[in-house]
Parts: structure tokens; C-alpha cells; sequence
């Protein structure tokens, strides 16, 4: 299929266009809802009767999410924008306003594994990922009644078919949603803990930082932990301070970190985060668009400071975004280059929770890749 129509894409040359399309690329962060063709939202929408107020190629095209309070970011050490972007659309639709349309249009076990497999269709042709570890939420209101094993194993099914069609991984991430209680979190953890699934592997915490202290999840992390789930969260994304990822590494016991652009705040944090090569899956593009420059800026100082980060899509279908456009924009406007964009790439595979057969099939295509590049240049 051709990208994701708005898509961000940046002017890298033939050669290194190429390279990037060969290059194999693991997605560690990655929304399922977020993946959803605009076409099979409209799809779906029709079918149950959704009343939309534009198509649903416009409404993904124009999501623009409002930033927190900008007094929050006044003084923040890489200058966050406080007005508006060139590109904003005069109609916005929030993120958030766009995933649960889409979580009211969904049903049975057919919906959900349709819209896994055709994620990772997308994320194969497009961008040539060869893994995705992406998080599922709570069951809707309208699933519930499918209940949680069977909403598993229809999106796994998806995984499996995918896999046979295109050759790629996935794995499965229970997202705890930060906006609810620390009770509301272990009740559906343990909901997960009672239902073990061979392609749910792990937990995250996810939704706007502001509005839930990662500790008041630290009970629905324990019990994840106790049952040999693997842990990541979103951090130090919204909040200005490094405070959070190091509760996530150290009361939550986070073995990743989604985004943490905010540890910049903090010399002793960055040191920390240096010295023991802490992963973040970072994502220049997000759903605030006045906030994409600061993104940028902040990924370069990142690697800068010697920070093991690697690209992720995030929400590549509402963005909207690809895995290949993220290497682009870190290629082009970051100014990262390509034996470093493998290597980037080879981090992610250390990260994943891939088994380590799967993981060293990725290693080598990798290294051939960058081992060609090499070549290429002398």
C-alpha cells in the first residue's frame, strides 16, 4: 500500500533512501488503535451507524492534539514552542477524540483481528518492520462481552496471519491507562496475570502523564513482574522533570522507557540513564504539531548526551506517521546518520522482548546491511 495519506516524510537522498527501505526495523511503541487505516474506520463506522462530522481520511489527516498548559514548559532547558505551528489545521480533532471513535465502531473477534493484520501489512510494506510490540487497551463496553481471552487470542489471531503472510513478529503489550486509579490498574492486570497468552508479553502505562504519578500504578507493576510480564511506560513526556522515569526504573522496574525527553532536565538523570544505557523508544512526530520541533531538538540532544534511543511510531495511522518516515526525519532533519540509524536499529532489537533466536535473525540482517553500506561508502 502506499503511506498513510499527510504522512511526514523528509528529502533524503536515492542512496540513502534506499538504505532506509532495506534497513530491518523493530516498532517497540506503537498504539493498536492508533494503527487503524482511515478506510477501515470509515468501514466500520458506516457499518454501525457512527455519526461523523468529516470523512475519515480528513479527521485523520487534521488531528492536532491541544498541549497541556503551556505555563508548565516556560523554562524547560530545550525551549518548548507556546504558540501555534504553520501546519495546524482550522479544524482539529484530538487524538484522543479520534481513538474512541474508533473503539465505538468495533465488535466481534473479526474486527479486532482485521485491524491487527492490516497494522502490520502496513508496517511490513511500508516501512519493512520486521517486529511490532504494540498495546492493547481495556476491553470497550461493546467487547466486553466477547470477554478479555477471547479479545486476545482475535487479535493474536491477526498476529498469526500476518506473520504467515508476511513473514513478521508481534507482540502483544497490556497498556494500563494512567487517567484511572491505581485499583482500576490491578483489577485488569490481574485480569491479564489469570488469562496468560503466549503473545502478551508485557505491560505499559500509557495516556497524558499529567494526569496519574507512575507510583500509584506501583501494585498492578508488581503483580506483571511477579508473573514474568516485561514493563515499559510513557514518561517524562508531558511532565517537565526526569522525576518520573526514574520512579519508572525504580519503583515500577521498567526495563524500557517510552519518550523521555524530559530526563534532559536533569544532569545526574542523563548520567544515570548514560551510563547504564536505559532504552527509550523515541517518536519525532506526535499529535501536538507545535510540539514537533521540540521533539526533534530534544531527540538530538539525547544522542548528544550518549542516550541509547531508538524510533517508534507511536499512533502511525492518526499521526499520521510510518516507522520509514521516523528514520527519514531523524536522517534528514536530525541530522543522525546512516551507520547510526543501524545502529539505532540493532538497539531496538536488544530492547524488544523477542526471543533470543528471533532476536538473532534481526542482528544479522542488520549487520549484512550496514556491513553493505560500509562497503558502499569506501
Amino acid at each position: 500500500m502506499a503511506e498513510a495519506t499527510g504522512a511526514v516524510t523528509a528529502d533524503v537522498g536515492p542512496d540513502a533512501e534506499a538504505f532506509l527501505r532495506r534497513l530491518p526495523k523493530v516498532d517497540l511503541h506503537c498504539h493498536l488503535l492508533g494503527t487503524v487505516r482511515p478506510t477501515t474506520f470509515g468501514d466500520l463506522a458506516r457499518r454501525e451507524g457512527l455519526s461523523l462530522p468529516d470523512a475519515p481520511e480528513r479527521i485523520f489527516a487534521d488531528i492536532n492534539s491541544t498541549p497541556p498548559d503551556p505555563s508548565l514548559y516556560l523554562d524547560t532547558r530545550i525551549p518548548m514552542p507556546q504558540g501555534r505551528s504553520d501546519d495546524e489545521p482550522d479544524r482539529s480533532y484530538s487524538l484522543f477524540e479520534a481513538s474512541d471513535w474508533v473503539r465505538q465502531v468495533l465488535r466481534g473477534p473479526d474486527d479486532l483481528t482485521r485491524i491487527v493484520y492490516e497494522a502490520l501489512e502496513d508496517a511490513h510494506t511500508v516501512s519493512g518492520t520486521r517486529h511490532v510490540e504494540f498495546s492493547i487497551d481495556r476491553p470497550p463496553p461493546q467487547i466486553e462481552a466477547l470477554g478479555y481471552a477471547q479479545m486476545v487470542e482475535a487479535y493474536a489471531e491477526g498476529i498469526r496471519l500476518a506473520e504467515r503472510d508476511f513473514g513478521i513478529t508481534a507482540r502483544m503489550l497490556a497498556a494500563v491507562d494512567r487517567s484511572g486509579t491505581g485499583e482500576e490498574a490491578l483489577e485488569w492486570i490481574r485480569t491479564v496475570v489469570d488469562h496468560p497468552h503466549e503473545h502478551l508479553v508485557g505491560i505499559g502505562l500509557d495516556n497524558l502523564e499529567t494526569s496519574g504519578p507512575p507510583e500509584r500504578f506501583v501494585d498492578a507493576y508488581r503483580l506483571a513482574g511477579e508473573a514474568g510480564l516485561r514493563r515499559t511506560a510513557h514518561t517524562s513526556e508531558h511532565v517537565p522533570s526526569a522525576r518520573n522515569a526514574v520512579t519508572c526504573l525504580d519503583v515500577l522496574g521498567c526495563e524500557r522507557l517510552d519518550h523521555g525527553y524530559f530526563v534532559l532536565e536533569d544532569d545526574a538523570v542523563v548520567a544515570r540513564m548514560r551510563d547504564e544505557q536505559v532504552a527509550f523508544t523515541v517518536v519525532s512526530t506526535t499529535s501536538r504539531r507545535s510540539w514537533r520541533p521540540w521533539r526533534r531538538a530534544s531527540i538530538r540532544a539525547m544522542l548528544d548526551a550518549g542516550l541509547n534511543v531508538f524510533p517508534a511510531s507511536d499512533d502511525p495511522g492518526m499521526f499520521p506517521t510510518t516507522l520509514l518516515s521516523e528514520y527519514r526525519i531523524l536522517h534528514d532533519q536530525v541530522g543522525v546518520g546512516l551507520e547510526k540509524l543501524a545502529a539505532m536499529a540493532l538497539a531496538g532489537v536488544e530492547a524488544s522482548w523477542l526471543p533470543e533466536a528471533g532476536k538473532d535473525v534481526l542482528r544479522s540482517d542488520i549487520r549484512r546491511e550496514a556491513e553493505a553500506l560500509a562497503g558502499g561508502q569506501e
